[in-house]
């Protein structure tokens, strides 16, 4: 159906039609009303691309995440596209598959879509080379992450925040080899190390390069293989900081095979807090990442950058500190 339909079948002109479609206070609201009405019954469709050539705004939104099988990036999806409905906005979804070339690929596709703005958690935190000219150009855009030094806008937990304070938690506790089961080095993501680090230091343990691991992956099984590598290297850890909560539920589930008891023998903190961690067996401490949160705030950041025109305002970098979520694996 066409607007010329729509026009037809109530009698008013094509202006009007128009403008009583886009709500316009300039005609009345019983013509509105009927308008509006036929549009339904016709089952009438927006042409977005044709008012995109007059407006310059596509109304969407491109989001690009590393892997969509993570399930904190799931939930994240989620609350992004909620929120950018709830504001008018559609959502065009692509993941980078953790490698940068396709990370480039898939934002260089988003722009040839005309995009109004683009949401992204990179592959690699600290490889924005990309992206900077972006934002130079005063394009809209919001990183899913937070580096300071970036001079891109960003919305993220501070992961540093989290890894600090589980493993004073650990501290606490008593324990002094603590392990840390890592996903993220391999991409120069190491914030989260970087806590765990501070932490040891300031505690006077120091860091033992021999109780970190690194995963090779994010899933449950790597974290089982690792924290075998890990307990039966030659110093066993009396507790372990897990990258994720995938790596931590593999690392359970390790112990369960072994005979290890949770956690007298062996105490796992994971990180994320995703929903499967409470019914864990035992139920999995955790750092929680308010995914819903992060979302929110990175749309209503990119709106602000979206409506601000041609010259957007300096960039900002927000940090949400998480809590942990003690339960019994520690």
């Amino acid at each position: 159906m066409r607007l010329r339909d729509i026009a037809a079948r109530t009698g008013f002109s094509l202006n009007t039609v128009s403008l009583a479609l886009r709500n316009s206070e300039r005609i009345p609201v019983e013509t509105r009303n009927k308008i509006q009405s036929a549009a339904l019954e016709l089952r009438y469709v927006p042409n977005h691309v044709a008012q995109s050539l007059v407006s310059r705004a596509t109304r969407t939104i491109g989001l690009v995440l590393t892997d969509i099988l993570n399930p904190t990036l799931t939930q994240t999806a989620q609350s992004v596209e909620i929120a950018l409905a709830e504001r008018g906005y559609g959502t065009l979804f692509a993941t980078s598959n953790n490698t940068l070339e396709e990370e480039i690929r898939v934002v260089d596709m988003f722009r040839s879509r005309q995009v109004d703005g683009i949401l992204i958690y990179p592959a690699r935190h600290r490889d924005l080379e990309h992206l900077r000219p972006l934002r130079r150009a005063n394009f809209p855009l919001v990183l899913l992450i937070a580096d300071p030094d970036a001079g891109i806008d960003g919305v993220s937990v501070n992961d540093r925040s989290g890894g600090y304070q589980a493993t004073r938690y650990l501290i606490g506790r008593g324990h002094k080899r603590i392990g840390f089961l890592d996903a993220s080095h391999a991409n120069g993501n190491d914030e989260k190390l970087e806590g765990y680090q501070q932490a040891l230091l300031e505690a006077g343990i120091g860091v033992d390069v021999e109780l970190i691991a690194p995963t090779n992956g994010h899933y449950a099984r790597h974290g089982y293989f690792a924290l075998d590598m890990l307990m039966n290297g030659p110093k066993r850890p009396t507790a372990v900081l897990t990258d994720n909560d995938s790596l931590a539920l593999g690392a359970l589930r390790w112990c369960h095979k072994q005979g290890v008891r949770i956690p007298d023998d062996l105490a796992i903190m994971g990180y994320d807090n995703i929903a499967f961690t409470e019914f864990g067996e035992p139920p999995l401490s955790t750092v929680n990442y308010d995914a819903q949160a992060v979302s929110q705030m990175a749309v209503d950041r990119l709106m602000h950058l979206i409506a601000a025109g041609e010259k957007l305002p300096p960039p900002r970098v927000t940090l949400i500190d998480p809590e942990l979520i003690i339960r019994e694996s520690t």
